[in-house]
């Protein structure tokens, strides 16, 4: 029997999107001290999809099938702190090197040597900093929605303290329980406000709080979903979450000086790896990421293959814009 024959046959949670998506299997690998649950498909050489806040290996549901139809092997974790993934109680637990840690440990359990590694949202910097630190294992690097970013020259937290205010999203998640008791109150309804707010079809607005709200403030609940997200996407995203809870992929946000700390050394350090960046017109993080946000990417990324635009797109790039997404890795795919 096969690994992925085993794995269908496993009496699991995952087994309900068995009707949707068939041939994506689910099986748990021990990777860095961890337990981590992985989706699957197809057969050949390793890319890694890296999901981002608030996401699961779900966030990639369009894009298995392309891949593996190419013939790719395509594996989609639900990373530390997510969904069936383990979700360790200390903040310190959630570190950068933690992060791309698990990507080495996981292309390691997998059997290979490399990986194409693709992240979007906070997937994204776990992707760039696991091709920065370990450029051996890295074959080539794809960033959705979050460019990489220079080093700052202090402490991120208070730069961006002083830039936004205290009520910027990033400040506000440094506070403990706080954000977790407001988004999950009512997880259908964060879902819908979080997924449509931020995306293509909402207000997609600069992520600052006002004085004490909650980071849903900024999202109204929309009254119809837009053709890109279903009700079975809300119900699947409400499942997972009420299963890990939200302090998981939090403690990454309360990692972000710890971070720059750790990074220290690779302050001017480039990524080497071929690299594909890929954005939305209407992801709120052009909107106080600014202006040189994109332009400085072929100084940090010396083997920049493109920088795609998609109009009308928001924060949710594979989920909004799938077969511009598909395409658009295929034909990167193909180059390397």
């Amino acid at each position: 029997m096969t690994l992925s024959e085993q794995a269908r046959t496993v009496d699991s949670p995952w087994n309900r999107y068995s009707e949707r998506l068939p041939r994506v299997t689910h099986r748990t690998v021990s990777v860095n001290g961890i337990t981590m649950h992985i989706a699957e498909q197809g057969e050949g050489p390793l890319v890694l999809l890296l999901h981002g806040w608030p996401e699961t290996w779900y966030s990639w549901r369009h894009q298995f099938q392309a891949l593996a139809d190419a013939g790719y092997h395509v594996v989609a974790p639900d990373q530390r702190g997510y969904g069936g993934t383990d979700r360790p109680e200390a903040v310190d637990q959630y570190s950068i090197l933690h992060l791309v840690g698990d990507a080495v440990a996981l292309i390691d359990a997998l059997g290979e040597q490399t990986a194409v590694v693709v992240g979007h949202d906070w997937g994204a910097p776990v992707a760039w900093h696991t091709a920065l630190l370990r450029p051996d294992r890295v074959r080539a690097v794809v960033g959705l929605s979050v460019p990489y970013r220079a080093r700052t020259p202090a402490p991120p937290i208070g730069f961006m303290t002083q830039r936004f205010g205290a009520g910027f999203y990033q400040v506000y998640f440094q506070q403990r329980g706080v954000p977790e008791a407001a988004l999950g109150r009512d997880l259908p309804d964060t879902f819908r406000r979080v997924l449509v707010g931020a995306s293509g079809d909402g207000p997609a607005p600069i992520p600052i709080i006002p004085e004490g709200g909650s980071f849903l403030d900024l999202m109204p609940h929309p009254e119809r979903l837009p053709s890109w997200l279903t009700e079975e996407d809300i119900a699947a995203f409400v499942e997972q979450f009420a299963r890990s809870g939200f302090s998981g992929g939090l403690n990454w946000y309360r990692n972000i000086d710890r971070n720059w700390e750790l990074t220290a050394a690779w302050a001017t350090a480039r990524i080497t790896a071929p690299a594909l960046f890929v954005t939305g017109d209407r992801d709120l993080v052009r909107k106080f990421g600014g202006p040189d946000m994109i332009a400085a990417l072929p100084k940090w990324l010396p083997h920049l293959r493109g920088v795609i635009d998609l109009p009308g797109c928001g924060h949710w790039t594979q989920q909004e814009r799938p077969a511009e997404v598909n395409a658009a890795l295929l034909e990167f795919l193909k180059a390397l």
